[in-house]
């Protein structure tokens, strides 16, 4: 039996420039305002809907525990752009970086309901670049859209 993830690691990878206000609203609605922002969303309906009204503008994949908690660890952010700590992590109840990873992996916790936290990771441009092109979906030689390979894009992106 397959086992299915709970959620999605969504980037956005096209600018600000030139996108219509129904492509600006729906990312705003996902915490993806701005070129290579990503977050967690638990898969629901309603977002699986969301993603393919925008999948011109971002890439998603089914996220794994530990690509969860290397974001949490290297890109978390919570007010001020400070790193989270240890201690932050206590207060929202999870022992370390390893049990929010999971949590969030399973669709358990959303990143948004975590207060100090930033709902989103503002990743780098990925070293030595996209090796497909960012202007087409994945199923015609692109980045964009639902993403099997989105996993290691992001981890050079981190």
């Amino acid at each position: 039996m397959i086992i299915m993830s709970k959620a999605y690691l969504v980037v956005r990878i096209k600018g600000q420039a030139d996108c219509p206000y129904w492509a600006t609203t729906t990312m705003t609605l996902l915490k993806l305002d701005k070129k290579y922002r990503a977050t967690i969303l638990p898969i629901k309906d309603n977002t699986l809907g969301m993603l393919r009204k925008v999948q011109h503008y971002v890439a998603w994949t089914e996220i794994d525990a530990s690509l969860a908690q290397e974001l949490i660890e290297k890109k978390a952010r919570k007010g001020g752009y400070q790193k989270v700590t240890d201690d932050d992590l206590k207060e929202l109840g999870f022992a370390n970086a390893s049990e929010l990873g999971t949590a969030l992996a399973d669709g358990k916790a959303t990143l948004s309901k975590l207060s100090p936290l930033k709902p989103w990771f503002a990743l780098a441009p990925p070293v030595h670049g996209f090796k497909r092109s960012t202007k087409k979906l994945y199923g015609q030689k692109g980045i964009l859209g639902s993403n099997k390979e989105l996993d290691t894009v992001v981890r050079r992106m981190i």
